[in-house]
């Protein structure tokens, strides 16, 4: 597209353009805290102390460390995927 058509649908398609470009903005950073391995090592950490501290049962120790091992596991994929 041409500068002058890009200026004479501006009006019209700019906010469609600026909601793609935030769309794919936040899912980029969704995408990087779900699956930054470091952050999920912390979260093992935080659910081990609060199981240690008393603020988690056994049962919900369990099942939050599961979720967590399963994102894990996804970003370790991803991460292979991406290098392959």
């Amino acid at each position: 597209m041409s500068k002058l058509g890009y200026l004479l649908t501006l009006p019209v398609m700019g906010a469609p353009r600026l909601v793609r470009s935030l769309a794919g903005l936040v899912d980029d950073e969704v995408q990087w805290t779900l699956l930054d391995e470091d952050a999920l090592r912390g979260e093992l950490l935080d659910l081990q102390e609060q199981f240690d501290g008393g603020i988690l049962t056994e049962e919900e120790y369990a099942v939050r460390e599961g979720r967590v091992l399963e994102r894990l596991e996804a970003a370790r994929v991803r991460k292979l995927e991406q290098s392959t």
